[in-house]
């Protein structure tokens, strides 16, 4: 009978033999065939699958993001953003984002126009204005989770009124809002342009596409309430929108007073039964 020393001898000779024919293979010791029962053999390799799989779940992670970007950007009637944007799966990443982007560039271009105006205008005193960030982050943020906690309140309730409803969940009713916003970033930028009908033309535009992907995503929940409630809630829903829209324009990009100029000389007529004295030169008064 062979003794341990001369059987483990022959196990790694066997396995020095099939590393050297295989050098891929993969070998397990006998020892693995003893292992007690209740107790788990865990089979040690590179390492790199599990960073691989990090790295496949966070670019799937930001292919869903860069998908319901597009989906925000092009609405369409029929094409409900939570069924096939979200999928059950809402984010808290890319709304958090937008409205931190959003809230930067704001302020950034709000303060880049009037730099550019004083540049065309000596006149116009500028300094800078550090504080538009602190209230673009503020009213952005406010807005993108104070609007859409009202909203699933009231379709909550509403719930409770018509049992045929189903309302969105408050993650997604964010997500709705959150990835609503992000068609305002490039139009921010674009108000850079100093044509104020241009400004006005890609704010409605902006409104008009972010607006929409709202409408078409809240109506297949408040179509089932009456339609004076369905009617009044999508309003309210719009025009919160377009008054977040226009004090943006109205308050980041507005333009700033000239400097103190002194005012120009105004001439006062005297009444016509007033004579004038001629007086003449000194020097040519006589003596």
């Amino acid at each position: 009978m062979a003794s341990a020393d001369e059987l483990t001898f022959h196990e790694f000779e066997e396995a020095t033999n099939l590393l050297a024919d295989t050098p891929d293979a993969a070998t397990t010791s006998r020892s693995d065939q003893l292992t007690p029962q209740g107790h788990v053999a865990v089979a040690v390799g590179s390492g790199g699958s599990y960073g691989a799989e990090d790295e496949v779940e966070e670019e799937s992670d930001k292919a869903a993001v860069l998908d319901r970007i597009k989906g925000s950007l092009l609405p369409r009637p029929g094409h409900n953003f939570v069924r096939h944007h979200l999928r059950n799966r809402p984010d808290l990443y890319g709304p958090f984002w937008i409205c931190a982007t959003l809230a930067f560039v704001l302020a950034v271009t709000g303060n880049l126009t009037l730099v550019l105006a004083q540049r065309r205008d000596p006149s116009i005193h500028y300094s800078p204005q550090f504080h538009k960030v602190t209230v673009a982050g503020i009213s952005i943020y406010c807005y993108a989770w104070l609007v859409p906690l009202a909203l699933w309140g009231f379709l909550r309730w509403r719930k409770g009124v018509q049992e045929r409803m189903g309302p969105y969940t408050f993650l997604e009713t964010v997500c709705i809002y959150g990835y609503s916003l992000f068609v305002f970033i490039p139009m921010v930028v674009l108000w850079l342009i100093p044509v104020p009908w241009l400004q006005w033309l890609f704010g409605a535009l902006a409104l008009g596409l972010s607006a929409a992907g709202l409408v078409f995503t809240l109506w297949p929940v408040v179509r089932e309430d009456t339609r004076l409630v369905a009617t009044v809630l999508l309003s309210v829903v719009v025009l919160l929108h377009a008054l977040l829209a226009m004090g943006c324009k109205l308050y980041f990009f507005q333009s700033l007073p000239p400097e103190n100029v002194a005012p120009p000389p105004q001439i006062t007529s005297l009444p016509s039964n007033i004579a004038l004295s001629p007086t003449l030169p000194q020097s040519l008064a006589p003596s």
